[in-house]
């Protein structure tokens, strides 16, 4: 079979079947993630952006190749998510950048665009690293570059199986050039999803591929000034159930045949034994097996059963009585004034916290959930100011604010690269009014970069890393460069953390406690380490983030 052009029809379907085949590989793509916290994963981010693009691209009707890479381009960057997104939606931006004005492509607009692409994903990241999908992108261009230049083909078909065979190569190159990926033992999952998206349009290409249908359902949440509703999921698992076994008997084997049953009935299991008791969670449709099982175990205590679906639907009314409200409520023209701000945080506590520090709007977002391009525009938009300052507060945001702030013409946009909650706040109470908002950014980061910043969370994966053996279900105190403390205690670990960020010069400790964590807990932290630290205050406030326990902040 031999191709010698391809025009807008088939690079449509080649896009569709694309975005196809990486929806249906995401959880493995997910996997491949080598860091053990909960989080919103590669897969899920980069299935995410392009569902954005094959959403306008499926309804395109006998497009021109302008206007399906006008498509692809427009619908991947506003619907770009976390850095694997961002990069992604670059690589299409540049490679439709060469498709303009073309009626079809042959072997040199193919080849040229590949080029491009990998360019244009190189110069969106302020610092590339080698061993990402940067890496198997760029394996793309110089290949075509070489079949280009040495004239070897006309043939499409085998100009992008070796193009491609090549960046197969330089993917299972990843784990020689990113240590981390080779002690996991995994290829890039960034450089994987890439993959996995040109084997899908290339099935297209071959005739190989027949179903162009894409789900395109996932709905992105806007904000209206307060926390909005994330999009409804299936909820295949009703009750979320956790309690604590105290074992009447020695039990070498409890956690593996716990966990094994527990599988078997749910999902999200975690099961850490700990000397005598044994700490269980999962999400079930029948709690009463689980706590039956447990109890051939032993007694049990610190039972708790939440109907995660009436949960799931009390919200959906309540946000729908703020929205019903929000409409009818007659609306006043705001003046204009000089600065606004927009913070990405998760939990009605650090929503409430920056709202008090003067932001205008908060995004509902986080570690789980990586805001797109599009949600930050789509707040931008609603802040009526000259300068707009925008706190991702995530370090996989910021590439999504970057992206959203070049997409915005009327208004200067200023990102202040904070890469956790503690960052955020201590940037936006250096804020001075009557400085130039050019002076204010400046000095905002170089002050969130003076305290010292934490967070605990747990593992969903076993692991070894930073010199620590991890479990799944260990707690993990952080820092923005490693992994400090590992275990089973919540409030040691917690503390172990704490104790690693202070010094002789610290002064206050900042503990913003989560949903997974009690006020009763955060406040007896804070006891212990003012009785071990006579010269420290512990402020402690809720933040109500979920997967984080604690955000821990130091001055």
């Amino acid at each position: 079979m031999s191709v010698q052009t391809i025009d807008a029809k088939m690079l449509q379907k080649m896009f569709l079947a694309g975005a196809k085949g990486l929806e249906a590989k995401k959880e493995y793509i997910n996997e491949l993630n080598v860091f053990p916290v909960p989080d919103g994963d590669t897969g899920t981010n980069m299935t995410m952006t392009i569902m954005a693009a094959a959403k306008d691209v499926a309804n395109l009707q006998n497009p021109t190749l302008t206007e399906l890479g006008k498509a692809i381009s427009s619908g991947s960057l506003r619907g770009a998510r976390g850095n694997s997104g961002v990069i992604m939606s670059q690589i299409f931006r540049g490679f439709v950048k060469e498709l303009k004005g073309l009626d079809i492509i042959d072997v040199t607009a193919l080849g040229n665009g590949v080029q491009h692409a990998a360019e244009t994903a190189y110069k969106a990241v302020m610092k590339p690293k080698e061993g990402t999908i940067l890496t198997v992108a760029k394996a793309g261009a110089d290949k075509s570059m070489d079949l280009l230049v040495n004239g070897d083909t006309d043939d499409i078909i085998k100009f992008c199986d070796e193009v491609a065979a090549e960046m197969e190569e330089a993917l299972l190159q990843t784990p020689e050039l990113l240590p981390v990926l080779k002690q996991a033992g995994v290829v890039d999952s960034g450089g994987e999803g890439l993959m996995t998206f040109i084997r899908g349009a290339l099935d297209a290409l071959k005739g190989k591929a027949t179903d162009f249908t894409v789900n395109t359902g996932t709905a992105t949440r806007v904000v209206n000034g307060s926390v909005g509703a994330s999009e409804e999921e299936d909820i295949r698992f009703g009750y979320c159930t956790e309690f604590i076994i105290m074992l009447e008997r020695g039990e070498d084997v409890v956690e593996s045949q716990l966990k094994e049953y527990l599988q078997k009935i749910g999902d999200c299991v975690v099961v850490v034994a700990d000397d005598d008791i044994v700490k269980v969670h999962v999400h079930t449709n029948d709690p009463g097996l689980a706590i039956q099982k447990a109890l051939t175990y032993g007694s049990l205590t610190s039972m708790k059963i939440d109907n995660m679906r009436e949960e799931h639907q009390e919200k959906v009314i309540r946000d729908a009585q703020k929205a019903s409200e929000s409409a009818s409520a007659p609306k006043k023209e705001e003046p204009r004034k000089e600065n606004g701000f927009i913070a990405v945080a998760a939990g009605d506590g650090l929503a409430d916290i920056f709202r008090d520090l003067g932001v205008d709007y908060v995004i509902e977002g986080g570690q789980t959930m990586n805001p797109s391009t599009d949600d930050v525009l789509s707040a931008i938009e609603q802040v009526n100011a000259d300068n707009i300052f925008v706190l991702p507060n995530n370090g996989n945001i910021i590439l999504a604010a970057n992206q959203a702030k070049n997409l915005t013409e009327d208004k200067e946009v200023y990102v202040v690269p904070s890469k956790n909650i503690p960052q955020g706040i201590a940037a936006m109470i250096s804020f001075v009014s009557g400085r130039s908002a050019a002076e204010n950014a400046e000095s905002m980061e170089e002050e969130m970069q003076l305290i010292k910043s934490g967070q605990v969370t747990y593992a969903v994966r076993d692991t070894n890393m930073d010199g620590k053996d991890i479990k799944q279900g260990d707690f993990m105190g952080l820092t923005d460069k490693t992994i400090v403390s590992v275990g089973s205690d919540l409030q040691g670990t917690a503390k172990e953390l704490i104790e690693s960020l202070l010094d002789e010069d610290s002064e206050l400790v900042s503990l913003y406690y989560g949903s997974d964590a009690t006020k009763e807990q955060a406040e007896q932290l804070a006891e212990d380490i003012e009785n071990t630290h006579e010269d420290v205050e512990v402020e402690v406030q809720y933040g109500g983030q979920p997967v984080y326990s604690y955000f821990i902040s130091v001055e």
